[in-house]
Parts: structure tokens; C-alpha cells; sequence
């Protein structure tokens, strides 16, 4: 059975490596078309021209970018709305344009809670794609905004509670971190065989390495460490169509 394409949406550029940089490899790697949707940053940016970089390294095309700005960063896209402040109605549509253009069997993005930070920027991610995954396939919603596409599925990208304390031997105590019951996890992809290239994409935003955000502090475990921290990535499925069609699970 053919590997399902799959198209990435998260909020700033270096979440696509954090969250689900191995997963985008392992597909890319089987043939699958892959890509990633990133809400913030505008073109000609740093941080948007890192992600060419490590887009490249994935295998997962050219940036496609919604252009807001960070919620923390308002020179990130200069001129631009905030993400979290822009209209709903128009961040949904614009990702709707991008879903039916790519046509994706399945979409990842951020869990409810943001991921393991609660960044503000993730969880609407979050909303604003569950909503857009679900409105691309009707055609009354947004016709001008391509052909009607329904994804078989989305994965929501998160951390079971039972990996918390593991993960904070590694990061140490530095945040509060959202986890979910192990319960909830639905794919469990073990992508050790690809995290030299993971790795090599969450280095490639080069700014986050500088200023010690948390590609930083990758930059300085060791191989075994990072084995742990970025070895195995986790999701939970939300189904979209009443009867998923075949080939739409990760690749696990």
C-alpha cells in the first residue's frame, strides 16, 4: 500500500523538526509527497529562510507560509496581524487554500494543549487547522479557495505522561510541560533511523541554536541524549471522514 502524502501545519518555523521532523523523513523516504504549512513568519525573514534550509533537509519542499506574526515577535512579519489576532474566518480560509492545493491524505499539527510548551501561537495552530481540515472538503465553505479536498485524517502531535519525566533529565526543569494520559496516543513512530536528519533540521534554525531556545540546547547533548529526547514522536488521531479511506495512518 502506497505510503499517504503528508501535509505538516505548525506554528513557527522549527516546530515542523521539533514535533514531527521524523515523520516527515520517514514519508519523504517512501515516496510520499510531504509538506509543512507554517502560520508565522513572513518571507524574506530570518527565521523563514532557516526553514527553507531545514525543509530541505526533511524533504519536504519549499516553505509555505500564512505570513502572521508571532505573538511574541511582531517584527516577524512587519505590517502583519498577530496570528492569534488575526480573523479566524480568514486564517482558516487561507489554510483551506493551501490543503486543497497540496491535496494531502493526512495532516499533522499540534495537539490542544500546543505541544509540550502551551506557546499561545500553537494552540491556535490547532484550532485554526482542525477547523480548516474540516471545512477543505465542503464545497459551500470557501469556493475561492480551490477544489473541495477532505484529508483522511489528522494526527495531532503530543507527549504521553509516562515520557514527562525522562524528557526532563534531558531539558531539566525549565517549564511547565502539557502532556497527555498514555491512553490517548494512537501512533507511536520510533524514528531513530532518521534522526541524523531530524537533528540536522532542528539545527538548521540557526537563530533558535544562538539565542538557546530549544534547538540550543540540542545543539549540546550528545548523541546518546539526543536519541532520547528526539528518537520517537507521538500522535493522536481525529478522524475527519465519516469512513477514513485506506492509507491514511502514519507510517509507524
Amino acid at each position: 500500500m502506497p505510503v499517504p502524502s503528508l501535509l505538516a501545519v505548525f506554528a513557527h518555523p522549527d516546530d515542523e523538526s521539533l514535533s514531527a521532523g521524523g515523520v516527515l523523513v520517514r514519508h519523504a523516504a517512501a515516496g510520499a509527497r510531504t509538506g509543512v504549512v507554517t502560520a508565522t513568519w513572513a518571507e524574506g525573514t530570518e527565521r523563514a529562510g532557516e526553514l527553507a534550509k531545514a525543509l530541505r533537509v526533511l524533504g519536504a519542499g519549499e516553505p509555505r507560509l500564512l505570513g502572521y506574526a508571532d505573538a511574541r515577535v511582531p517584527w516577524s512579519a512587519p505590517g502583519r496581524a498577530r496570528f492569534c489576532d488575526a480573523p479566524l474566518d480568514e486564517a482558516v480560509g487561507r489554510l483551506v487554500a493551501h490543503i486543497r492545493a497540496f491535496r494531502p491524505d493526512v495532516v499533522v499539527t499540534h495537539d490542544a494543549y500546543g505541544g509540550l510548551p502551551g506557546h499561545p501561537d500553537h494552540v491556535h495552530t490547532h484550532r485554526v487547522t482542525v477547523l480548516a481540515a474540516q471545512a477543505a472538503g465542503l464545497a459551500g465553505l470557501y469556493p475561492d479557495a480551490g477544489e473541495p479536498w477532505q484529508p483522511g485524517a489528522l494526527y495531532l502531535a503530543t507527549h504521553p505522561h509516562s515520557v514527562v519525566p525522562a524528557l526532563r533529565e534531558v531539558i531539566g526543569e525549565r517549564k511547565t510541560v502539557y502532556s497527555v494520559p498514555d491512553e490517548r496516543i494512537t501512533a507511536t513512530v520510533d524514528v531513530r533511523p532518521w534522526l541524523d536528519q531530524k537533528t540536522a533540521a532542528v539545527l538548521a534554525h540557526r537563530s533558535e541554536v544562538a539565542r538557546g531556545a530549544l534547538p540550543g540546547l540540542i545543539a549540546k547533548l550528545t548523541p546518546r541524549e539526543r536519541g532520547r529526547l528526539l528518537g520517537t514522536e507521538w500522535f493522536t488521531r481525529h478522524d475527519l471522514a465519516t469512513t477514513a479511506p485506506p492509507g491514511t495512518e502514519l507510517t509507524v
